[in-house]
């Protein structure tokens, strides 16, 4: 595996082959695993690394993006079709300062972005192979015999096993109750003394199960289950016995760029699903009309609109409406900007993150109370991941509804937005509420 010091070329050739099913593929798959999905987007399975960038601190962002800039600049690439273009997956942790000792982000670096060996891309009417080599002793005849090889063993994959069922056996909270209404109380008194206008905070869930977990399946169930969200696996390393993983299904999009064109949104404002139509509907209606969940989702969306004004030409703000999941309802807006020049996604993606749906506003003082109040990691939880190409276009999404797993225990996240008039109780409810996606799917 090469990192930023290494003498880096790729070589990547792709062809289109017969579809094989997505879970099988994401079975076979070798160890760093990557899947992304999203819905209009094409579904990606990653397989090893042909390379990995890493980068920490405050410019993490920007030194990413300089590997990568070097790493495609003299590439010999012959993808076919653009969706089988070769891709840098991957995501950045929330914090800038990352404590790598601190379980269970110990293996997950600042920032890391992995260009598959392999990479099977899924279209709405095809499938695609693309094998990608780094490096002095890539060659594009050596490419080519991966790719021919490859294919033929893709061909006949096998049916995967159905693994066991397992079970949830226990379940251990980072903050008691008791803790958390002192910290959401602590906040709104800093909101009503003028320090804040809004701050997220997030609480930690450890579950252990009765035996391992099989990180894969998860991702295919979540994507199976939430069709309509960004759904993903992120590996950090390539040992198959030891290595963590990050999974999630989240319906936040941080950036989708192409060309000058910038879709993001506004996603705040929570409640729970009805158990009838009728209910659901009422609820839905509870949501729109709620002052409390209203304030703050227009919170967001005016630092959204702030946050990219310094790079576009024009911003449309679409109608806030009620977007509905599985397990949750919530209150979305979609936003699109017209961007003033050419610019790299990930120059964007810095310039959004956080958003206030997962820091706050002020956004330097609510990141110091997230510090001070939260008793654990957020690692790359509420952070973004995603992938971006070589003309630096790209998609990312805020990394809620996620779990990071490892063994037979998984770390679930979950945060709601605090404004002056929260409640501490029905805040702690909504935070249990946004776990049920993640834990549905472990069992």
């Amino acid at each position: 595996m090469k990192s930023l010091g290494d003498e880096m070329r790729v070589v990547s050739r792709a062809r289109q082959i017969s579809a094989p099913p997505a879970r099988a593929a994401l079975a076979d798959a070798a160890t760093p695993r990557l899947f992304w999905s999203g819905d209009g987007e094409e579904t990606v399975i990653g397989s090893g690394a042909a390379v990995t960038l890493t980068a920490g601190g405050e410019d993490r962002f920007g030194d990413v993006r300089a590997a990568a800039d070097r790493l495609f600049a003299e590439g010999d690439v012959h993808a076919g079709t653009e969706a089988a273009r070769p891709r840098l997956f991957g995501g950045f942790t929330f914090h800038d300062e990352h404590d790598t000792d601190e379980e269970p982000w110990g293996a997950f670096p600042s920032a890391q972005f992995v260009l598959p060996r392999r990479q099977v891309t899924y279209t709405d009417d095809a499938a695609w192979l693309t094998v990608n080599g780094v490096g002095p002793d890539a060659t594009a005849e050596l490419v080519s015999d991966e790719l021919d090889a490859t294919a033929a063993k893709l061909g006949n994959l096998p049916t995967p096993e159905t693994m066991r069922a397992s079970s949830v056996v226990e379940r251990e909270r980072t903050t008691t109750k008791e803790a958390w209404r002192a910290s959401v109380t602590d906040a709104t008194d800093r909101i009503a003394a003028g320090e804040l206008r809004k701050v997220v905070l997030a609480v930690a869930l450890r579950a252990r199960l009765d035996g391992p977990l099989a990180a894969h399946e998860v991702t295919a169930r979540l994507a199976d289950t939430y069709p309509d969200c960004y759904r993903f696996l992120f590996e950090p390393t390539g040992d198959a016995e030891l290595t963590p993983a990050f999974i999630g299904a989240t319906p936040e999009r941080l950036a989708t760029l192409r060309g000058r064109t910038l879709a993001t949104g506004a996603l705040a404002g929570t409640t729970g699903r009805g158990d009838t139509p009728a209910e659901d509907e009422w609820l839905a209606d509870e949501l729109r009309r709620d002052e409390k969940n209203v304030h703050e989702h227009d919170i967001v969306v005016d630092a959204i609109r702030d946050q990219l004004s310094p790079f576009a030409a024009s911003i449309s703000t679409g109608e806030r409406d009620v977007r509905r999941l599985a397990t949750v309802q919530h209150l979305e807006t979609p936003i699109t900007a017209t961007l003033s020049d050419d610019e790299h996604v990930l120059t964007l993606v810095e310039a959004l993150h956080p958003t206030p749906a997962v820091g706050g506003l002020p956004p330097d003082r609510a990141l110091a109370t997230i510090r001070d109040t939260e008793s654990f990691d957020r690692g790359w939880y509420a952070a973004p991941v995603g992938w971006f190409d070589a003309a630096g276009h790209g998609s990312f999404a805020v990394a809620i509804r996620s779990a990071v797993t490892a063994g037979d225990t998984a770390t679930l996240f979950a945060g709601v937005g605090i404004v002056e008039d929260s409640d501490p109780d029905a805040e702690w409810d909504e935070v249990q509420l946004k776990y049920r996606p993640m834990l549905d799917e472990l069992e």
